[in-house]
């Protein structure tokens, strides 16, 4: 079954959605946006944004800033991200996206299970991007925004792949790792990025026999 629109209807209006992308990656930025939709015109296709291919988010991408009442789309940096934690910098870029949209919302629908801090009342909405078209919405506009800007890193710092991958991990990322050393992008706290400062494979941060051996807690498998 395809996002809907009946959450939203049970919260004040305007009401949006809010998502994000890159929380797990080893480099680049947090992005989230905020949607508000008009309940007569949302998109045909929207649905949550892993499960579309990059070309039809990008289709949609359009689609949804055109038609909806306001959008808006915030980062935290890998900075932020190391001073803040991950899930405190993932508020900070949802508040910045809200904080864009050219019209405020009064209720926020938010994928997940955690309630942000955000300037409005929040629901948060476990499976949300496959449940609600606002956050549905606000989860293709997070990847896009975050995919393209990964893409341009990848001319700033080559050798990476972060045009591939996008940061998250992957074995072309371990060796430019191992290879390069990190670059101003990676996060520097993290597993597999501090095991490169060691000389180490990246990927040993996920072999679940070695986690007592690393001088870091263990991390999950995205």
């Amino acid at each position: 079954m395809a996002p809907h629109m009946r959450l939203e209807r049970d919260c004040p209006a305007p009401v949006c959605g809010v998502d994000e992308a890159g929380r797990g990656p080893w480099a680049g930025p947090v992005c989230a946006a905020a949607v508000i939709l008009k309940p007569r015109r949302v998109p045909k296709g929207v649905d949550d944004s892993k499960k579309l291919s990059a070309k039809r988010r990008g289709e949609l991408e359009v689609v949804i800033k055109e038609t909806a009442l306001a959008w808006g789309v915030g980062f935290a940096s890998p900075e932020e991200i190391a001073a803040l934690n991950i899930v405190q910098a993932t508020g900070l870029a949802m508040r910045r996206a809200v904080a864009a949209m050219a019209t405020a919302p009064l209720f926020a629908l938010v994928d997940g299970n955690y309630a942000f801090d955000l300037p409005c009342p929040v629901r948060p909405v476990v499976g949300g991007d496959a449940l609600s078209a606002s956050i549905a919405a606000a989860s293709i506009l997070a990847k896009t925004a975050r995919d393209r800007l990964m893409r341009e890193m990848d001319e700033v710092y080559p050798g990476y792949g972060f045009a591939g991958h996008k940061g998250y991990r992957a074995r072309i990322h371990a060796d430019a790792l191992l290879k390069l050393g990190p670059c101003p992008i990676h996060r520097m706290g993290w597993g597999p990025v501090r095991l490169a400062l060691m000389g180490k494979d990246p990927m040993l941060a996920y072999a679940e026999a070695l986690q007592e051996e690393l001088p870091f807690a263990a991390l999950p498998a995205s």
